[in-house]
């Protein structure tokens, strides 16, 4: 089981491919919306949810374990990116484009974006390293898969490390 934390002991335990999924859903809106630099280190987080490269019921993360940044707008902007990006997500964007289809996955991000809707950036403890930093932005794009690719950590998106 893969564990993504909120606040409040909430929290959205999946399978295996339920994280898949989720991380495919998510990086199919990530990569449409990303503009500024946190942006792009939450893309990396993302790719770093690949159970293809980091191993099956090893992934996940806590809001609370992200630096959300130092200001309240850069915290309220990095809120807010990341509710478009479930928005978006839970909107179907480019699920078309999917091999499968993904029957939980709206449930899921259901439940995570209430997580992220309470959850307040400022009782996040910024140092924990799970973001990654400015260097490890995903900037680069999968031209196969037109998504952010999980560089400079290795060279695939999370369609082509699943074979997709």
């Amino acid at each position: 089981m893969n564990v993504f934390g909120g606040s409040d002991g909430r929290y959205l335990e999946m399978t295996n491919g339920g994280t898949a999924v989720f991380v495919d859903v998510l990086m199919l809106a990530v990569s449409t919306l990303a503009r500024e630099p946190w942006h792009f280190r939450f893309a990396a987080l993302l790719t770093l949810q690949d159970q293809n490269v980091m191993g099956r019921g090893v992934v996940g993360f806590s809001l609370a374990e992200l630096n959300w940044g130092d200001t309240p707008q850069e915290r309220a902007a990095a809120k807010d990116f990341l509710l478009r990006v479930l928005d978006l997500a839970l909107s179907r964007h480019r699920w078309e484009e999917l091999t499968y289809e993904p029957p939980r996955a709206e449930g899921y991000l259901r439940t995570y974006r209430a997580m992220v809707e309470e959850f307040d950036p400022a009782t996040a403890r910024a140092d924990t390293g799970v973001l990654p930093g400015p260097d490890e932005a995903s900037m680069a794009s999968c031209v196969r898969h037109r998504v952010l690719d999980a560089l400079p950590f290795w060279e695939a998106c999370v369609f082509c490390t699943a074979g997709a």
